[in-house]
């Protein structure tokens, strides 16, 4: 039964990133809060059922500084795609208020999904940028909520 419930996952996986870039190929303002929402929400549930299914310690750590102070190189790529995501949204803003080439929002929500989501919403708030669009005021929270739960797993995975 394990093994069919990770093939079972693992056939969804596969559905969802094909729908996503078959059928959703080109990225669209109309689209891209439920890409975000898919994605995350899918993470979350394969994590959930990991934990579930008992790949983690026996006893729960939440540890996230001793975590980071073991795994050096992660915690010096997330404050790099931190600090990379936070001066992106900068530039865009800048880029809007002289009303010039933009920073596509495809690639934004990229920099907060490979980890700066902590800078995007910095970035949101401090620049006044993109906090009326839903898929940055709704899918930046729940990206970092999805990084928060995906070290919660790595921090206690055995």
């Amino acid at each position: 039964m394990d093994g069919f419930g990770i093939i079972l996952l693992l056939g969804a996986l596969l559905e969802i990133v094909a729908g996503i870039l078959i059928i959703g190929r080109k990225a669209r303002k109309e689209n891209m809060m439920s890409k975000v929402f898919v994605v995350c929400v899918f993470i979350i549930q394969v994590i959930a059922f990991l934990m579930f299914k008992g790949m983690h310690k026996e006893k729960i750590s939440f540890d996230f500084w001793g975590f980071f102070s073991q795994y050096k190189l992660m915690g010096i790529y997330l404050v790099i795609i931190n600090i990379v995501t936070f001066i992106a949204f900068g530039i865009d803003k800048l880029k809007a208020v002289s009303h010039k080439y933009r920073i596509r929002i495809v690639t934004l929500l990229y920099l907060a999904f490979a980890g700066g989501s902590a800078g995007g919403l910095l970035g949101m708030y401090v620049f006044r940028h993109k906090i009326n669009k839903d898929y940055f005021r709704t899918g930046i929270p729940l990206i970092m909520l999805m990084q928060m739960v995906v070290v919660f797993f790595l921090m206690n995975l055995k």
